[in-house]
Order: structure tokens, then C-alpha cells, then sequence
């Protein structure tokens, strides 16, 4: 079986920077597409960013220019840089991947933003 194991979470200062790691078990080619959520405390989860299979990206009006989501194929692993954070990004976030047409989800990390 496949699971998604998250890290990089933390704390960060207004105008820091983390990055956020998804590594899946196994052994496999590619990601068929990955994407990252984000719950914000009291709110429904949001679609953050997701890179496709062509390696093509999309990212919400709210993160992009500052996140970019990433692959790297031969460590089975998806990265989301987060730059110039806001305290607004404040969240647990999850990642997302299809791999060999079945569907996984991360255990979720938090992410906060303060001074």
C-alpha cells in the first residue's frame, strides 16, 4: 500500500518562508496529480495549489506569485514552497496524490503564522 507522510509545518513569522514535504511509501514512477489543501481554524478546507501529470500547475488566487508546488519523481516526493507568508496562510494543510488510480490523502500538518 501506498501512505502519504507530511512534514514541514511549524511556525513562521510574517514574511517567512517553510516548505512543506509529501512523501509517499513505495515504490512508483510518478503522481498521477498532486494536490494541497489547506484548513484555516473555523473554516472549510480550500484547494491550494495541484500539479497535473504534465507537470502543468494551478494555484488559488490567494497563494499564487508566493507558493509554488513541486515533484520530485525520484524521491516519490511533493514539496509546496511557501514564500512571503501571511498570517492569513495559517492552517492545517494536506496533501493530496493519485498515484496507480487510487487516491491518497496526508496526515495533515500545521502551519501558523504569527509574530
Amino acid at each position: 500500500q501506498v501512505q502519504l507522510v507530511e512534514s514541514g509545518g511549524g511556525l513562521v513569522q510574517p514574511g517567512g518562508s517553510l516548505r512543506l514535504s509529501c512523501a509517499a511509501s513505495g515504490s512508483f514512477f510518478t503522481f498521477d496529480y498532486v494536490r494541497w489543501y489547506r484548513q484555516p481554524p473555523g473554516e472549510q478546507r480550500e484547494l491550494v495549489a495541484v500539479i497535473y501529470s504534465g507537470g502543468h500547475t494551478n494555484y488559488a488566487d490567494s497563494v499564487k506569485g508566493r507558493f509554488t508546488i513541486s515533484r520530485d519523481m525520484a524521491k516519490n516526493t511533493a514539496y509546496l514552497q511557501m514564500d512571503r507568508m501571511k498570517p492569513e496562510d495559517t492552517a492545517v494543510y494536506y496533501c493530496n496524490a493519485q498515484i496507480r488510480f487510487q487516491e491518497y490523502w496526508g496526515q495533515g500538518t500545521h502551519v501558523t503564522v504569527s509574530s
